[in-house]
C-alpha cells in the first residue's frame, strides 16, 4: 500500500495494466518472439494505466460560492487599502446577501465534511467519552454549599445547593429546561453575602450580553427583578442584601446589539422590587466613555470597590466608596493606569491587593484607607522568582498560587507574610479552586493533567489534610499515555516550553498525525489540563502539543510584554518554531502537522498559514481576529488595542499591523494548507465579518486542491454558553477533516 493510490480504483487500473500486459505478450512470447506492431498499442496501455495506478486519485475540486468583490478603499495615513469584501461585515440578521452567502457555504461546508466516512464513528466516540459526571469544586455561602454538576451528555451543568458535603442535593438551577435546543444558558451567579438571594445571568445563543433575574433560594421563586442588557460586569450585593450594584452599557441601538462598539458604562445600583428604569447611577464620567467598570464589594460588607479597566491589560484605576456613608461619593485610590490592583480583601481599613507595581511577577501590598499615599504603602508578599497568578484570603491566610515552568504551586501565607507550607498536590498537573472566606476553615480545590481526569478536593486549613471528593471516572485508558513538557528554541534564541502528549512507546519516525495548539496574547496561560474532547485525537494514533508562547502569562509580565503590538511577530517565530521542533524531532512532518487555535489563537493560526504555508498539512483558525486593521471597529475590540495597538495610532503600528494580518495577508496562486474556519452567527466578542472575509478571500487565492471552507454555527457566540451537543458536533467536524487531509487512516 505504499507507494500507490490507495483507492479501489488504483488498484484496478494497476491489475488491468499487468492483465493486457500478459493478454498481449503471451502469444508472442510462446513463438519466442513479439511483434513489432503490437509494442506500440500495449505499452501505451500498460503506461497509461501504471500511472493512473500509481497517483492517488484526486476527488473533484471543490466549488466554492460566488462571492462578488465590491471595490471599497480605505485610507490609512495615506495608503490606500482595498477592501473588495467588506460587505461581509454586515450584520447576518440585518443583511439579506450575507444570510444567503453564509447558507451557500455552508451547503459547502456541511456538505463536505458529512461525506467524510469516519466523521460519524468520531462523533459518536466523542459522545461515548463525554459521558461521564463532571463535578465543580463546592463553594460555601451564608451556610450552604453549592457545586454544578453533569450527568455526562447534559447540555449544561446543573446547580445544586445542600446543607452539608455529603447532605441531600436541591435543584437551584438546571438550565437544560430553558430552551429545547440548550442555547440558552447560566452567564452567571452572585450570592447574596446572607445566602438569601442569588443573582443570575441569563446568557442567549452564545451572545456576551446577559439577562441578570434574582432567586429567592429558600423558597425557590424569581422575583420581578430584571435587568437587561449587562456585559463584561457582574452584578455584587450591597450589605444587607437590598439591591444590587452593576456596570450597564447604554441599551444598543434595534439591529446593533451584535456588532456597535461597547462605550459609556455606567455603575448603576439596583434596589430590589423596583424596575431597572428607577436605577441610580453610582458613578459615571462621561468625559471618559472608554472607561468601564467592575464593581466588588469587601466580606465585611462596608465597602464599595471599583476597579476602572480601559481594555485588556490589567493597568487599573481603583476607586472606594464607604457603604457605611450611603450619600459618600466613591473616591481616587489608584488614580492611573499604570499597573495591575486586584482587590483581594480587607481587615477593617486596610486593603489587600495584588499588583505588578514594582513587582512584573507579582506581590501583595496593604493600603490603610486612613493613609493611603504610597509612601505608607506596605508589602505583605514580595515578588518571587515565579509569577504569582491568583491570591484568595481564606482562614486568614493568603493562598497563593504560581506557576514554575507553567506548573502551578500553591502557598499558604500569613497575613504578616510568613512563608506557612506549600499545599502537596497529586502531581505536575493543574490546580484551581481554593476560594471562601475570611471565617472558613476550609477550602476546595480540582486537580487535572493532561492525562489525568478531574478531580475534587476539601483542603482543610487546620489540619493541612486533602481530602478527595470526586474523580472523575472517564472510559479511556489514560495510563496508556503519556505527556511530557520540552523546551524549544524560537527564531530570537527565546527558550519556550511546550507540552506533547500521546500513546506511550511510539516511535519517533515523522509517521504520527500532530495537532499542535496555541494563543499567545493576552496575558492567558495555557496549563496542562485534561478534556475529553483530545480522546479520540490521541487514540486515533494522534499527537497532542500545547505551545506555551510569548503574549501569554506563562512567565510573568515581561513574557506578555514580548507579545505585544510592535513585538507580536514573536509570537508566530514561537509557534513556527514550535512546529519546526516536531518535525525535527521526528514526530511528524509538515504534511501531517496540523494547527489549531480560537479567538486570539485564531489569529495566531490566521498569521502562521500566510507566513509559511507550506510548514503545515492542515489548519483551523476558530473564531479568530483576522482584519488587524479594522478589529477596534466592532464590539469588544477596542479593548484589544491594548495587545495589538492600533492601525489609527501612528503609521508605524498601521504598517505593522499589515505587515502580518491575516485577511490582508493572503495572496492569489499560493498553495494553502487544508482550512477549516469556524465562526458563529452570534459571536459579538469577535465578530463573524473577521471569519467570512478571511474565507471569501482565502477561497479566491486558493490554488491546488487542499479544501478551504468555513463553518458558521447558527445560534451560537465566541463559545461561551454553548450545548454540549454543539460542542460534540463541532468536534466531530474538526477531527473528521484533519483525519481526511492529514492522512489518518481507518
Amino acid at each position: 500500500r505504499t507507494g500507490l493510490g490507495q483507492s479501489p480504483i488504483s488498484y484496478f487500473y494497476f491489475w488491468s495494466a499487468i492483465s493486457i500486459w500478459i493478454q498481449n505478450s503471451s502469444e508472442e512470447l510462446g513463438k519466442g518472439m513479439i511483434m513489432v506492431k503490437k509494442v506500440p498499442d500495449t505499452f501505451l496501455i500498460l503506461a497509461v494505466m501504471v500511472v493512473c495506478s500509481i497517483c492517488p486519485v484526486r476527488a473533484e475540486k471543490i466549488q466554492y460560492p460566488d462571492t462578488p468583490q465590491i471595490q471599497h478603499v480605505d485610507t490609512y495615513f495615506g495608503d490606500e487599502i482595498s477592501d473588495p469584501y467588506q460587505w461581509l461585515e454586515e450584520d447576518i440578521r440585518q443583511s439579506k446577501r450575507v444570510q444567503e452567502w453564509v447558507e451557500a457555504q455552508n451547503r459547502v461546508t456541511f456538505g463536505y465534511l458529512r461525506s467524510i466516512p469516519r466523521r460519524e464513528s468520531i462523533r459518536a466516540r466523542l459522545s461515548g467519552l463525554w459521558n461521564y459526571e463532571k463535578y465543580s469544586t463546592p463553594w460555601k455561602i451564608g451556610g450552604r454549599y453549592y457545586l454544578s454538576k453533569n450527568d455526562g451528555l447534559q447540555n449544561h451543568y446543573v446547580i445544586y445547593t445542600m446543607n452539608t458535603l455529603d447532605g441531600p442535593r436541591r435543584v437551584l438551577f438546571d438550565p437544560n429546561k430553558w430552551s429545547k435546543d440548550g442555547t440558552v444558558a447560566l452567564g452567571g451567579m452572585s450570592f447574596s453575602e446572607d445566602g438569601k438571594y442569588v443573582a443570575y445571568a441569563v446568557q442567549e445563543a452564545g451572545s456576551d450580553w446577559m439577562t441578570w433575574k434574582v432567586r429567592d433560594i429558600e423558597a425557590e421563586t424569581d422575583l420581578p427583578d430584571t435587568l437587561r442588557y449587562l456585559k463584561f460586569s457582574d452584578p455584587v450585593w450591597d450589605p444587607p442584601s437590598q439591591g444590587l450594584f452593576y456596570g450597564k452599557y447604554p441599551d444598543p441601538e434595534p439591529g446593533q446589539q451584535f456588532s456597535s462598539p461597547n462605550e459609556r458604562m455606567k455603575v448603576m445600583y439596583h434596589r430590589l422590587g423596583t424596575p431597572q428604569s428607577d436605577d441610580v447611577v453610582v458613578y459615571y464620567r462621561p468625559d471618559h466613555p472608554e472607561w468601564s467598570y467592575l464593581a466588588g464589594v469587601s466580606d465585611d460588607g462596608r465597602y464599595l470597590i471599583l476597579t476602572v479597566w480601559v481594555g485588556t491589560d490589567p493597568r487599573y484605576r481603583i476607586l472606594v466608596k464607604d457603604l457605611t456613608h450611603p450619600y459618600a461619593m466613591p473616591m481616587d485610590l489608584i488614580d492611573d493606569f499604570k499597573n495591575k490592583y486586584e482587590f483581594i480583601d480587607n481587615d477593617g481599613s486596610v486593603l489587600y491587593f495584588d499588583t505588578d507595581d514594582q513587582a512584573p511577577r507579582g506581590r501583595v501590598i496593604a493600603i490603610d484607607l486612613r493613609r493611603p499615599e504610597r509612601k505608607d504603602w506596605k508589602e505583605i508578599i514580595p515578588e518571587a522568582p515565579e509569577p504569582l497568578t491568583g491570591v484568595n484570603l481564606v482562614g486568614n491566610l493568603f493562598v497563593c498560587t504560581y506557576l514554575k515552568d507553567v506548573i502551578p504551586q500553591v502557598r499558604l501565607i500569613t497575613l504578616e507574610g510568613k512563608n506557612l507550607k506549600d499545599i502537596e498536590l497529586p502531581g505536575l498537573g493543574t490546580t484551581r479552586g481554593f476560594g471562601g472566606k475570611r471565617k472558613d476553615t476550609e477550602t476546595f480545590y480540582a486537580y487535572q493533567s493532561f492525562t489525568t481526569a478531574p478531580s475534587i478536593y476539601r483542603y482543610d486549613l487546620i489540619t493541612g489534610q486533602s481530602t478527595l471528593l470526586e474523580r472523575a471516572r472517564v472510559d479511556f485508558p489514560l495510563d496508556d499515555y503519556v505527556s511530557n513538557q520540552v523546551f524549544f528554541t524560537s527564531k530570537d534564541g527565546t527558550r519556550v516550553p511546550m507540552f506533547i502528549t500521546h500513546k506511550k512507546g511510539i516511535a519517533l519516525d515523522g509517521s504520527h498525525p500532530t495537532l499542535l495548539y496555541g494563543y499567545g496574547g493576552f496575558d492567558a496561560s495555557l496549563l496542562p489540563d485534561f478534556s475529553a474532547l483530545r480522546l479520540p485525537w490521541l487514540e486515533m494514533g494522534g499527537i497532542y502539543a500545547v505551545a506555551n508562547i510569548r503574549g501569554g502569562g506563562e512567565y510573568g509580565k515581561a513574557w506578555h510584554q514580548a507579545g505585544q503590538k510592535d513585538r507580536k511577530q514573536n509570537v508566530f517565530n514561537d509557534f513556527i518554531a514550535a512546529a519546526e521542533y516536531l518535525i525535527d524531532q521526528r514526530y511528524t512532518t509538515a504534511k501531517k502537522l496540523g494547527i489549531l487555535g480560537g479567538s486570539n489563537g485564531g489569529l495566531l493560526v490566521g498569521a502562521c498559514i500566510t507566513q509559511r504555508p507550506e510548514l503545515f498539512g492542515a489548519a483551523v483558525p476558530m473564531v479568530g481576529v483576522m482584519d488587524m486593521l479594522r478589529f477596534d471597529e466592532f464590539t469588544a475590540g477596542r479593548y484589544w488595542v491594548d495587545d495589538y495597538g492600533s492601525a489609527k495610532e501612528s503609521r508605524e503600528m498601521f504598517e505593522y499591523l499589515r505587515s502580518y494580518s491575516p485577511y490582508h495577508n493572503l495572496r492569489p496562486g499560493t498553495a494553502y494548507p487544508a482550512i477549516l474556519v469556524t465562526t458563529a452567527d452570534t459571536d459579538d466578542r469577535v465578530v463573524p465579518g473577521h471569519s467570512f472575509k478571511f474565507a471569501a478571500r482565502l477561497q479566491a487565492c486558493q490554488t491546488g486542491e487542499n479544501p478551504v471552507i468555513i463553518r458558521i454555527q447558527t445560534r451560537a457566540g465566541h463559545g461561551s454558553g454553548k450545548p454540549t451537543s454543539m460542542v460534540i458536533e463541532e468536534q466531530a467536524d474538526v477531527y473528521a477533516f484533519l483525519a481526511k487531509n492529514l492522512g489518518i487512516s481507518e
